[in-house]
């Protein structure tokens, strides 16, 4: 990677939508090379797909919450599909410490948060929920820098 590939990952970062026309302005190359370059950064799995940023809270999932879940390692096998068929699941980690396993989960109500708990509780054991006030920083991606990448 070089420094207009790493100019391209930031922009398209800030803007998935961007053009190749106004990447191709800001790169001061062609816009059949920027097209080619992003091409190479697919084929190469560091651009592994685009997205939308949604408002959760205007399409009705007013709750959002953390769920550290304590697993054994047997337990993996049938929790990693299971959770990956719930929607409500965006995101789940295994990580370090006392629960092996951390996930954020949208859902309308806490009513609705809290029979997901029930269900994983009863499944795969011991939880711990902190549910979400509010976001000081959103999701975002990371800045390359062009002087220490290089």
């Amino acid at each position: 990677m070089d420094k207009i590939d790493r100019k391209i990952i930031n922009s398209l970062q800030k803007n998935a939508r961007a053009s190749l026309k106004d990447l191709s302005k800001e790169c001061f190359i062609s816009s059949p090379a920027i097209a080619a370059r992003i091409n190479k950064l697919e084929k190469a799995g560091i651009i592994n797909g685009y997205h939308s940023s949604i408002d959760m809270e205007k399409i009705g999932f007013h709750v959002r919450a953390f769920i550290q879940v304590q697993l054994e390692p047997r337990q993996k096998k049938e929790f990693y599909p299971y959770v990956q068929s719930i929607p409500n699941v965006v995101e789940c980690n295994c990580v370090t410490g006392d629960y092996s396993e951390i996930m954020e989960v949208v859902f309308p109500s806490t009513t609705d948060l809290d029979d997901f708990i029930n269900t994983i509780q009863q499944r795969f054991g011991k939880t711990s929920t902190q549910i979400v006030f509010s976001t000081s920083v959103q999701h975002r991606g990371i800045t390359l820098d062009n002087e220490t990448l290089d």
